[in-house]
């Protein structure tokens, strides 16, 4: 009988010991799994945005997003996708942006991305500007399990 205790006790602490070496491989799994999805909802976002897809411009933004750049007014999910809209619909205008992206960091429902975009804006009528865009996204899971940017800083850096 005593030895069935130590047994039973045996495999117990075995359990407990396998469980938790396995755990941090499962948090880092899925750590890199929530990384390359944010990393391809903002690649699809440049490729949208850069063929003038209106209906996904919004896509990767989370209905509660605040976001900041440069100083100007905050923006909602709702004035920033009616700028983004309408900067498409000017046919005067074509854009592009490449995207580089520092770092992301994936903590739980919450992730936060270190990134410079890059804009180049060529009017029909004239030279193409340049111009780079650092900033830092905070995306959060959403509850049908994908990562929209809830919040958002960016500024235009001086290009070099």
């Amino acid at each position: 009988m005593k030895r069935a205790r130590i047994g039973a006790f045996t495999a117990g602490v075995l359990a407990i010991l396998l469980s938790a070496s396995y755990a941090p491989v499962a948090k880092a799994d899925s750590t890199t799994a929530a990384s390359n999805q944010i990393r391809a909802e903002l690649e699809k976002w440049t490729r949208d945005f850069d063929s003038r897809n209106a209906s996904e411009v919004c896509s990767l933004f989370a209905p509660d997003l605040i976001s900041n750049f440069r100083g100007e007014p905050e923006d909602t999910y709702n004035s920033l996708c009616a700028n983004l809209q309408m900067a498409l619909a000017d046919p005067a205008k074509a854009y592009h942006y490449d995207l580089e992206i520092k770092e992301i960091i994936v903590s739980g429902d919450v992730a936060v991305v270190r990134l410079v975009w890059t804009l180049k804006v060529r009017p029909k009528n004239g030279s193409e500007e340049t111009k780079r865009e650092p900033g830092m996204d905070i995306f959060r899971r959403q509850p049908d399990g994908s990562w929209k940017i809830s919040r958002y800083m960016a500024y235009e850096a001086p290009y070099p």
